[in-house]
């Protein structure tokens, strides 16, 4: 008999949740798109936003958010940027005005800064960081990245190439992957009902690798959590966007 590995909830009463299975596994809960906005999240081991912290990219919005986060009981607290976080794109900010570069370093040290690590946050930027949590070591790689939409969008690619220089950074022995745009085909589906996510990051996850769990938003419509199979097992992929009806997605791993 096979034991199981892993375990989805999507659907759940909020102030209710699934109790957690126990000391062999890990919860994961995982949100994105949040903008500025505190809502109710479930306790759990590990909490994973897969960007757009603020709405509009001010650093008065992503304070607001950060300060939110630091409040979570989750002992790690791993987030990346989304194309709404423009102050925290150094492409963007400071090229023209000084002020800018302040609010850009303000931006840094708000998620990277002493008061960030003390409450467990750790802000991705195009790499990779590991922790352990209940006798098990994680290894989790984080991108802000998504493809071009508008010129007022932060951490935009335009191209092939500006696609694999990104995706190519991504370790083989990678357990958890963040990106805020989801790949191509898979719970991105737009109320226009055309396919927004990226042809080459699907392109990299067919590769044989470790990774167990890949979370991202953008594409609010499409939240919701499929388990595909893989070379190496199985992952679990989910489209974290939340809103007033779309709940945290949580997602338990048994060790082994």
């Amino acid at each position: 008999m096979s034991l199981t590995l892993s375990n989805v909830h999507e659907d759940y009463d909020i102030k209710s949740p699934p109790p957690h299975p126990g000391q062999s596994w890990t919860r994961f809960v995982c949100v994105s798109d949040t903008h500025s906005r505190a809502y109710d999240v479930p306790p759990g081991d590990v909490l994973l936003h897969a960007g757009d912290l603020s709405m509009r990219g001010s650093l008065g919005a992503l304070q607001k958010t950060v300060k939110w986060i630091k409040t979570l009981p989750h002992p790690v607290k791993i987030l990346i940027a989304g194309n709404h976080d423009v102050c925290l794109d150094k492409d963007l900010m400071g090229q023209f005005d000084p002020r800018e570069g302040k609010m850009l370093q303000d931006a840094i040290d708000l998620v990277r800064g002493e008061e960030a690590q003390k409450s467990g946050l750790h802000y991705l930027e195009y790499e990779a960081t590991s922790f352990v949590c209940r006798g098990r070591k994680w290894k989790v790689f984080g991108s802000p990245a998504a493809p071009f939409y508008n010129y007022e969008g932060a951490f935009q690619y335009t191209d092939e190439d500006g696609a694999y220089k990104i995706y190519d950074q991504i370790p083989l022995d990678t357990d958890i992957l963040l990106t805020h745009t989801p790949p191509y085909g898979i719970h991105d589906l737009t109320k226009k009902h055309k396919h927004a996510g990226c042809k080459y990051l699907t392109e990299k996850l067919q590769k044989p690798w470790s990774c167990r769990l890949h979370i991202w938003g953008h594409i609010h419509e499409a939240h919701g959590a499929t388990i595909l199979k893989t070379p190496g097992g199985e992952r679990v992929n989910v489209n974290a966007a939340i809103d007033d009806s779309n709940l945290p997605i949580i997602v338990d791993f048994r060790r082994h």
